[in-house]
C-alpha cells in the first residue's frame, strides 16, 4: 500500500464505488457478499474439525504458507484455558489437519505473524505475556518475556526497522515497540513506548514488578484501549476499542493520524487494500485512494464481534471469526476475485 497516499491526501471517503460492486443477498451461512464471492464456515466452537474440538472465543488470527497449501492460526480468548489452534488447508482448499499450537495460557486475544513464520500469541490478562508459537506444530511455544508484562492485545512486525509494534488494552494504554538484539530472535531486546513528543523511549522495567509499563515513562502517549494492529507498506495501523478509532502510524516520519471511527479489527490484502471489521457484523474495504466501501455483511449473528481477519498467502481467501461471548464462535472463509 502507498502509505503516503493514504496518510497525506485528506480524510477517508465513505460511500464511494466499491471495487467489487454491491452486496448480494445473504447465503445459507448469513454472508452477504459481492458477485463472484462465496463463503463458508470452516470451524465452529465446540464442534470437531479434522478431529480437533475447535476452541471457544476465537479471536486474533493469521495465515502461513505450507507447501502448496496454507495454515490459518486462531487464538482463544478464554481465561486460563486460552491458547491457539491451527487449521491446515490443502492446495484445493480442503482441511487436512487441525491441532493446538498453544495451551494453558490466559485470555489469548490477538497477536501477529512474524516474517520468519511464527505466531505471536498475546495474553490479555494482567501482566500478560507474548508467546511465540510454531504454526506448523513442530516446536513448543515459548514466552518472550523481554517484550513486556502488560495487557497485551496485538502485535505487528516491521521488517524494515526490525521492530515489533504492540498495543495495550487499558483505558490509558500505550503503543509500544520491541527492538530485539537480533532480528528473528525475540528472546532479548529493548521495550520502547511512543511518547507525546513523537519519539520512542525505553521502558526501564519491562517485567513491571512494581510499576506498570504504561506508567514508567512520564511522556508516554496514552490511547483508549489498544486493540487490533497490522503493519503494511511503512505504516502500522492500530485500533482503539474505547473510542473505536482507527489510527495510522507512519514509521518513517513518526506522524500519527486518526483515520476514522467504528473499527475493531484490521488486516491488509496483498493488493494493498485494507479490510476493517466494524463494530457491527460488517467488513469494509479501504482502497489506497482512501475510498471506504462495504465488502461483507454477516446476518444472523447479532451482537457478534468479527475477529481474526487474515488473508491466505496468495491473497485468494479471507478468514475471520464471529464470536459472541465466551462460548459461541464461527470461523469463516471467503473466496473470490480479490484484487491482485
Amino acid at each position: 500500500m502507498s502509505h503516503k497516499t493514504l496518510l497525506r491526501t485528506g480524510p477517508l471517503l465513505r460511500g464511494g464505488i466499491s471495487p467489487y460492486g454491491s452486496l448480494g443477498l445473504p447465503g445459507a451461512d448469513g454472508l452477504a457478499l459481492p458477485s463472484g464471492f462465496t463463503g463458508r464456515v470452516v470451524a465452529r466452537s465446540g464442534h470437531k474439525v479434522a478431529g480437533l474440538t475447535w476452541h471457544a472465543a476465537p479471536d486474533g488470527g493469521a495465515c502461513f504458507p505450507d507447501g502448496a497449501g496454507w495454515i490459518y492460526v486462531s487464538n482463544s480468548e478464554l481465561p486460563l484455558l486460552g491458547g491457539a489452534s491451527a487449521l491446515r488447508f490443502r492446495a484445493d482448499g480442503t482441511i487436512g489437519d487441525a491441532y493446538r499450537i498453544l495451551s494453558g495460557t490466559d485470555l489469548n486475544c490477538a497477536g501477529g505473524a512474524t516474517p520468519w513464520h511464527t505466531w505471536l500469541s498475546c495474553e490479555l490478562g494482567h501482566r500478560g505475556r507474548v508467546f511465540e508459537c510454531d504454526p506448523y506444530g513442530a516446536r513448543a511455544a515459548r514466552p518472550r518475556l523481554a517484550m513486556g508484562r502488560f495487557k497485551h492485545e496485538a502485535a505487528a512486525c516491521d521488517p524494515e526497522r526490525h521492530v515489533v509494534y504492540m498495543t495495550e488494552d487499558e483505558p490509558d494504554g500505550c503503543f509500544y515497540r520491541f527492538r530485539p538484539g537480533d532480528w528473528g530472535d525475540l528472546t532479548e531486546g529493548a521495550l520502547e513506548v511512543l511518547c507525546s513528543s513523537g519519539h520512542w523511549q525505553v521502558v526501564p522495567s519491562p517485567a513491571a514488578l512494581r510499576t506498570e509499563a504504561r506508567h514508567q515513562v512520564e511522556d508516554a502517549r496514552h490511547f483508549d484501549g489498544g486493540d487490533g494492529c497490522h503493519y503494511a507498506g511503512g505504516v502500522c495501523y492500530f485500533t482503539t476499542k474505547g473510542d473505536t478509532g482507527l489510527w495510522a502510524y507512519d514509521a518513517q516520519t513518526s506522524a500519527i493520524e486518526r483515520l476514522c471511527e467504528g473499527v475493531r479489527a484490521i488486516t491488509a490484502a496483498p493488493s494493498g487494500d485494507l479490510y476493517v471489521a466494524r463494530e457491527t457484523t460488517e467488513i469494509d474495504v479501504i482502497t489506497p485512494d482512501r475510498a471506504v466501501t462495504p465488502f461483507l455483511r454477516l446476518e444472523g449473528h447479532a451482537g457478534a464481534e468479527l475477529t481474526g481477519l487474515a488473508f491466505s498467502p496468495e491473497g485468494e481467501r479471507l478468514y475471520f471469526s464471529a464470536r459472541r461471548g465466551r462460548t459461541e464462535g464461527h470461523t469463516f472463509e471467503v473466496t473470490g476475485p480479490f484484487r491482485s
